[in-house]
């Protein structure tokens, strides 16, 4: 049943499981961990902790080729062995989440490393909607 539906961004380079392509997987997923549930709207993340930055426009111009991981957290693990999940190819090792982005990131078309970005507003709802565990399926 579809409850809600979002607009997304995801890899630049297309779609792929393998670890080092920065491509978004496919497939069946669940959510590992929820980070960030006491930060504030557009807290800048770095390997899933807080920097203790809040992401401005000015703070873009000041970082222009940083990949801003915004506000929440919902990393994703891999359920297919062999496919998105173990060795080469597993979701969870390879880091992808779904994140906030800046609100001035174009959204429907490729642009991250691998993730699925998010408008922060949309994440917050998502986020608060989906305990740990809730199944993810992404097919582009």
């Amino acid at each position: 049943m579809l409850l809600h539906r979002y607009l997304v961004s995801t890899a630049a380079n297309g779609v792929g499981e393998k670890f080092g392509s920065y491509c978004t997987p496919r497939g069946k997923h669940s959510i590992r961990a929820k980070i960030g549930a006491s930060q504030p709207l557009n807290t800048v993340f770095v390997r899933r902790r807080p920097t203790g930055e809040i992401y401005t426009p000015e703070l873009g111009a000041q970082y222009p080729g940083r990949d801003w991981i915004l506000t929440r957290i919902l990393w994703l693990s891999g359920s297919e062995v062999g496919f998105n999940r173990l060795g080469a190819c597993d979701t969870m090792r390879r880091y992808i989440y779904i994140h906030g982005t800046p609100d001035s990131t174009k959204l429907s078309e490729p642009g991250s490393k691998g993730c699925v970005r998010m408008r922060n507003a949309d994440l917050l709802e998502l986020f608060d909607l989906v305990p740990v565990n809730t199944e993810v399926y992404i097919a582009i």
